[in-house]
């Protein structure tokens, strides 16, 4: 968990009365259940849950294979450090092969599943109303997992209340929560090239080569995997010659070869949240498309 930052920090009076709507939409719902990742948006929207709604409100954290190593605990944490009551909920996407084959869609099946599994829950936990973390930003990109939102009447609370995601960052600063500054960290299954199957190997070793560059302090970064058993590494452009340094390079590669890599790549284009959906059109759900502006740092196929 980010440190970095858990003073509580002054806001503007325009974020100060968003703040209080937000408070108000929730405390409207009487009681709810938060969709919780341990993200900065459904950390906040956790936060002003429990601010609101005390003891009738519960974040509930969804865990599967395509969870990155660590999230989990840090979502346990997080509300634990909140106060709100927390629930963990197994999905299973992977069954889904609607899921697993990863056209455009993905995104929309595994959101369906996870509404669906809170949906089972709103009795037992005697809540109202489910409610996600999406803020104004998101409207802005391909989210088909919106459209899942949408069909089972999940609240966007944020969108709501004009929250944007640097209104979402300086709130939670100002609730001292210490993941203000925590970089997005969407599902591992993100990482993997539209058209490329969903596997739990394949998830365990973009996690694992992930984990590798952050115990080397890069906090923004991603690990794309493509046709071919392709590592398409993301980090911001300043850190780009830090990692082609040529030992660390070879470092980086006989550890990604080891973790079932065949090839290593380095993105000249530097870290892109989202940069999966640049390629996206009519034809895309079933494509692979391999970026340009890639310097390889490997080149030779692995050795069996």
């Amino acid at each position: 968990m980010s440190t970095s930052q858990t003073q509580p920090q002054k806001i503007s009076g325009e974020l100060a009365a968003k703040r209080d709507q937000l408070l108000e939409v929730i405390r409207d719902y009487q009681s709810c259940a938060v969709a919780f990742s341990a993200g900065v948006d459904s950390t906040v929207v956790a936060k002003a849950a429990f601010l609101a709604l005390g003891e009738n409100a519960v974040a509930v954290t969804a865990s599967s294979a395509s969870l990155a190593a660590g999230e989990l605990d840090q979502a346990k944490d997080l509300a634990a450090l909140i106060g709100i009551r927390h629930k963990v909920i197994a999905t299973d996407e992977m069954a889904k092969e609607e899921y697993r084959r990863n056209a455009a869609d993905r995104c929309y099946h595994c959101k369906t599943e996870l509404y669906s599994r809170m949906d089972e829950l709103v009795d037992g936990l005697n809540v109202a109303v489910i409610c996600n973390g999406a803020n104004v930003d998101d409207q802005g990109d391909y989210r088909p997992g919106m459209n899942a939102a949408s069909e089972h009447a999940v609240r966007s609370p944020l969108i709501d209340c004009g929250l944007t995601k640097a209104d979402v960052r300086n709130l939670a600063a100002n609730w001292g929560l210490p993941v203000w500054d925590k970089p997005a960290a969407p599902c591992l299954s993100s990482r993997i090239a539209y058209g490329e199957e969903v596997t739990p190997e394949r998830l365990a070793m973009i996690d694992a080569a992930e984990r590798f560059l952050r115990d080397k302090g890069l906090r923004e970064l991603r690990v794309r995997y493509h046709r071919g058993d392709l590592a398409r590494i993301e980090v911001p452009v300043e850190a780009i010659p830090q990692l082609a340094e040529p030992n660390v390079a070879e470092e980086i590669v006989r550890q990604f070869r080891e973790l079932g890599f065949a090839y290593v790549s380095l993105d000249l284009a530097g870290f892109q949240s989202g940069s999966l959906n640049l390629g996206l059109n009519e034809n895309a759900a079933n494509a692979n498309t391999t970026p340009g502006n890639l310097v390889q740092l490997q080149i030779s196929p692995r050795e069996d």
